[in-house]
């Protein structure tokens, strides 16, 4: 299943990622793609804050890897891959334990290799022009698409 949304700039992507997160349930595992500087970041940061209790700044796990988050909507798992190696790395941060306990967001899943959960949702966004995002939501499980019919009707 595909579903797609266009953004056309960043408080356009912000607006989408805190509907995204009143869908979120514990076991969910976001896997955020694209080139760098296409938002990922920015969308899980997004997400993150609307789900505080107390609205604080949500700093990239660029060099952390992992940060865990206690949110209205239980625990959050945001990690970048970016800088593993490979998906050896991805078992010594604990990661395995969260996947299907915690809400899990993930940028550059690719570094997962065999260990992608099969019942995640992917979050592609591509760049078009200048603020503007294609972000295209994807998954091969069928209890996201309720879901997504609700994000994206709401959008």
């Amino acid at each position: 299943m595909k579903k797609i949304a266009i953004s056309n700039g960043p408080l356009e992507t912000k607006k989408l990622a805190t509907l995204f997160k009143a869908n979120l349930q514990k076991g969910d595992v976001v896997l955020l793609k694209g080139e760098i500087g296409a938002g990922k970041s920015h969308f899980a940061r997004s997400l993150i804050q609307s789900a505080m209790y107390i609205k604080e700044e949500v700093p990239s796990p660029t060099f952390t890897l992992v940060q865990v988050y206690d949110t209205t909507i239980g625990s959050i798992w945001h990690a970048d891959l970016y800088r593993l190696n490979d998906y050896s790395d991805v078992i010594e941060l604990g990661l395995i334990d969260a996947f299907g306990e915690e809400i899990v967001l993930l940028e550059w899943p690719e570094r997962l290799g065999y260990l992608e959960p099969k019942d995640s949702l992917t979050i592609e966004i591509i760049i078009l022009e200048g603020d503007r995002r294609e972000i295209i939501f994807s998954t091969t499980s069928s209890e996201w698409k309720p879901r997504l019919d609700k994000i994206l009707k709401d959008q």
